[in-house]
């Protein structure tokens, strides 16, 4: 019997039974393990200036690094969360008690169709108010519903939030500290010769800054413009329809269009001419521009990803994990694009070599 190859099998066979229970250990924290990554990776050039500064004292850089992030990051995503939820409370509460009817909305965009129109909507059903009144008004006070259950819930899972949260923090001041041993220690383990290794981190790294820093961007502007679009124009519910529109840029091309071209059709449609002109106006020459310029240079350019393999690994990321595949979408596609490129490299310089070598 050759024990040195059972002793190889015995040893694999630990290593991978042990690593998938650990990674099962981990799982109920995935999301505070993932972006306390996400973060370490984000800050860690920042952390690598701090360190520099403070004479080499790693716990200090790190503590500072983290106090940094709360402020920049964690800080105001919690301010804007509890305002949300205020007025999603306060628009649920609107729509149960009748003072905001989108059955009354819909009858005035018919009243202001032409002729032709309204016949063409009579074929098919789409004007019979009362039932349309009914599901619109339904539809609206479910989906605010759903908004305020989440909302309650969060409050309910108040514990487990601290928990993970505080989780986040821990590792995170960890993955700043040691980040580039742990790194190291990574690289000397897979399995892969030194140029793939390299090749492989880098992608992984770039992926993460530009998909996070490119889609947060973008999104925290969009959405930021499209609210003050609708404060300005007396929108009910600017803040709202703002983390809205933030969190559909997320979506690349489609994105905050899909909130403010509704909302500005109902002005055009309804008389107010100037608020739908304007909406429309600032829509495509601002908030589109937003997207087609900022996007591709802090998502597109670092990533080297074409722009609908974005936005299918996005949506496909999201469907899939939920808000954290926004990150992990783009980044599974920058790295299946980036081995295959590693592997059709490899065939090639194979392919190469038996040429040049002699019959």
């Amino acid at each position: 019997m050759n024990y040195p190859e059972i002793q190889q099998r015995t040893f694999l066979t630990l290593l991978i039974v042990f690593s998938l229970a650990f990674i099962a250990i981990l799982l109920p924290f995935y999301g505070a393990v993932f972006w306390a990554a996400v973060l370490a990776i984000l800050f860690s050039p920042f952390y690598r200036k701090l360190l520099i500064r403070l004479n080499q004292r790693s716990n200090l850089a790190a503590l500072a690094t983290l106090g940094i992030c709360m402020v920049v990051v964690i800080i105001p995503l919690v301010l804007i969360s509890i305002s949300l939820v205020h007025e999603a409370t306060n628009l649920y509460n609107n729509l149960r008690s009748g003072q905001i009817d989108f059955g009354v909305f819909f009858q005035k965009i018919v009243a202001a169709l032409p002729t032709w129109v309204v016949n063409l909507l009579d074929r098919f059903g789409l004007t019979d108010f009362t039932t349309l009144q009914t599901k619109l008004s339904n539809a609206a006070v479910q989906g605010s519903e759903f908004i305020t259950k989440q909302a309650i819930s969060i409050g309910q899972n108040t514990f487990s939030f601290l928990v993970s949260f505080t989780i986040m923090l821990y590792i995170l001041f960890f993955l700043l500290r040691d980040g580039d041993k742990i790194v190291m220690r990574i690289k000397q383990a897979a399995p892969l010769n030194p140029e793939h290794k390299r090749t492989l981190f880098n992608n992984l790294t770039t992926a993460i800054r530009a998909t996070v820093k490119g889609n947060i961007i973008v999104a925290a502007v969009q959405g930021a413009l499209g609210g003050m679009a609708f404060w300005f124009l007396g929108v009910q519910g600017a803040l709202l329809w703002a983390v809205l529109m933030a969190f559909l840029s997320l979506l690349p091309a489609v994105g905050a269009a899909l909130i403010w071209v509704p909302v500005a059709i109902y002005f055009l449609v309804t008389g107010a001419i100037w608020q739908g002109a304007t909406l429309i106006a600032f829509g495509v020459l601002v908030i589109g521009l937003v997207d087609n310029i900022l996007r591709p240079i802090l998502v597109g350019k670092d990533t080297k990803l074409p722009d609908f393999i974005v936005l299918i690994s996005t949506v496909g990321g999201m469907a899939l994990l939920g808000l954290n595949g926004f990150v992990i979408g783009p980044v599974i596609a920058a790295l299946f694009i980036s081995l295959w490129e590693m592997f059709s490299a490899g065939k090639q310089k194979q392919e190469a070599e038996k040429h040049q070598r002699p019959d």
